[in-house]
């Protein structure tokens, strides 16, 4: 099995939600006969966020290239951004490292494509929702990608910064995200959500969900563990 590699932090509980998964699932892959080899290089959040809201996308992708390049040094041999919004760079990343990163926006959309669905909302931090990282591949594969108005998407933004990043799920919340897809659906004609922040799982799931969920965690670490396997 390939060693993977997790540039981890942005935030510490999606990371510890992909170190979790990825060991519980090679186990069970394996009849509990292998364990992975994984190291994780972390990031200080606050940092790289700053760096984003600035827009300083040359010092984020030095900062995350440096990260990437110690996890390749290490042995790492499949490698991962654990965070969607740090997506923003991963050309520019992907340009000052030998490592072959493995994307969350082109893991989602193969999967979005693969499940035949035309018309997805998309979730996620406010660059997530704003910028064209996560959306570019979706649209390439013909898919339409619609996100929600401006007050609703500086709610999900607000939710996820000041709770879910830190490990704080509240049921009124959860209710305000279920009624937020559930408009998308009537208004927008959305067949399914996309839950583009990687700490959003923590809230939402396929069983509490008004559409279908494809979970961008999950996706990724499927990709990762088969690449690794």
């Amino acid at each position: 099995m390939k060693k993977i590699g997790l540039i981890g932090g942005t935030g510490p509980e999606s990371t510890a939600m992909y170190y979790r998964e990825l060991n519980s699932r090679t186990d069970k892959r394996t009849d509990g006969q292998q364990m992975p080899d994984m190291a994780i290089e972390s990031v200080d959040f606050r940092r790289a966020w700053n760096y984003v809201c600035e827009e300083k996308y040359d010092l984020l992708a030095d900062y995350l290239a440096e990260k990437a390049n110690a996890l390749y040094n290490g042995g790492s041999e499949v490698i991962a951004l654990t965070a969607a919004t740090m997506h923003i760079v991963y050309d520019e990343v992907s340009s000052r490292t030998p490592a072959k990163l493995i994307s969350i926006p082109k893991a989602v959309a193969d999967e979005v494509a693969r499940r035949g669905i035309k018309k997805v909302g998309l979730l996620g931090t406010i660059f997530t929702m704003e910028k064209d990282y996560m959306k570019t591949d979706l649209i390439k594969a013909g898919i339409d990608v619609l996100v929600p108005t401006k007050p609703e998407r500086e709610l999900v933004a607000k939710r996820i910064f000041d709770e879910l990043e830190l490990g704080i799920v509240k049921a009124e919340t959860l209710k305000e995200f279920q009624e937020l897809i559930s408009t998308m659906r009537d208004r927008d004609g959305i067949e399914a959500v996309i839950l583009g922040c990687t700490e959003l799982p923590l809230l939402l799931n396929s069983d509490n969900c008004p559409l279908p969920v494809l979970d961008s965690v999950d996706i990724h670490i499927e990709k990762l563990l088969e690449l690794a396997l």
